[in-house]
């Protein structure tokens, strides 16, 4: 039974349980036979970039996956804005105005930091029990409450070979002097000039769970005094997990019948590394499957894993020297 992740680059046009179904399909081909298998967060079909798929032991990580921050590229064309936001709806307001560079530059600071944002009618969110966007094809008029969200960083599409000049940008930065950076996106064209008007522009934004980039390019758009939509929309990184992590789904489908699944496995504990390890003993490791809590500890307070060696044990809270359980592995070869 494999544990761990493999880090798909969904592809235009499949949707995330689309993509957990092949990644089942790929473990029953690889002769695995029946394989848990989650999705680290929803990524619309019209969307495309990091997709985990945890196998295993690992799926008890996809709900801290969905808790994670996000980094997305995404381009706003300017001048229509449609129902749904994307390119898949109808044109419901439209607009002369294109903005500048420099007037994007002078209001992008409005949108960093906590902010307040109106979801898409056309979303998940559950209205009186309904999903929204249930209601808003039925032609119902859909009113979501405005939350609040935080956008930590929101900068232009680097230049091929540049970063964004910022350090600590949650993986905003190009990869390589070559510009062979997983952010350059053919529909991102070339940086805008200074005094151009633009007709569409592409950003860079990581941001915490709940933030809707649809929304978020409405509203530039109409604080630049236009309107717009998202034409291209492509998650760059998830939690711990960056597109240079990423596999294309023909690449996942050669793992059914080729080279073996362990070729772009992730271990269980990738998807750990933004926290502490604490280093079990093998008593501890045996309180701990236990379900026990860990006392005497000088593990600073906050969420950590548990290890046994380099065998992962536990998700386990530290509050005032005591560890307890979040979630048990239930892994091979750990001190019994």
């Amino acid at each position: 039974m494999p544990h761990g992740w493999i880090i798909l680059d969904k592809p235009h046009g499949l949707g995330s349980t689309q993509a957990v179904a092949a990644v089942k399909r790929v473990c029953r081909q690889a002769g695995l036979g029946k394989v848990k298998v989650g999705h680290g967060g929803t990524l619309d079909p019209l969307a495309t970039g990091v997709l985990p798929i945890a196998l295993g032991e690992a799926t008890k990580l996809t709900g801290r996956m969905l808790d994670a921050s996000k980094v997305y590229a995404f381009t706003i064309a300017f001048g229509t804005e449609t129902d749904t936001l994307d390119l898949e709806g109808q044109v419901i307001a439209e607009s002369p105005v294109r903005p500048s560079r420099t007037e994007v530059e002078a209001i992008l600071p409005r949108f960093t930091g906590p902010i307040q944002q109106v979801p898409p009618a056309y979303s998940a969110i559950k209205v009186d029990g309904e999903r929204a966007y249930d209601l808003a094809r039925a032609g119902e008029a859909v009113e979501l409450k405005s939350r609040e969200v935080t956008v930590y960083q929101i900068n232009f599409l680097p230049e091929p070979g540049r970063g964004t000049g910022e350090a600590g940008g949650g993986g905003l930065a190009a990869d390589s002097a070559s510009g062979d950076s997983p952010l350059h996106h053919p529909a991102g064209g070339p940086p805008p000039r200074d005094g151009e008007d633009l007709a569409e522009l592409t950003l860079v934004a990581h941001v915490s769970k709940g933030t809707y980039i649809r929304s978020l390019a409405r509203d530039i758009a109409k604080a630049l005094g236009t309107v717009g939509h998202v034409t291209m929309l492509r998650r760059i990184k998830a939690g711990p997990f960056g597109i240079e992590q990423a596999i294309s789904l023909d690449k996942l489908n050669e793992v059914a019948n080729g080279p073996q699944l362990e070729n772009v496995l992730l271990p269980l504990e990738a998807g750990l590394v933004d926290i502490p390890a604490l280093n079990l003993g093998p008593e501890q490791a045996r309180a701990v499957r236990q379900g026990r809590v860990l006392t005497g500890l000088s593990q600073d307070d906050g969420l950590c894993w548990a290890r046994a060696g380099n065998i992962p044990v536990a998700l386990m809270e530290v509050s005032s020297g005591e560890a307890t359980v979040v979630r048990g592995f239930n892994l091979p070869d750990v001190a019994e």
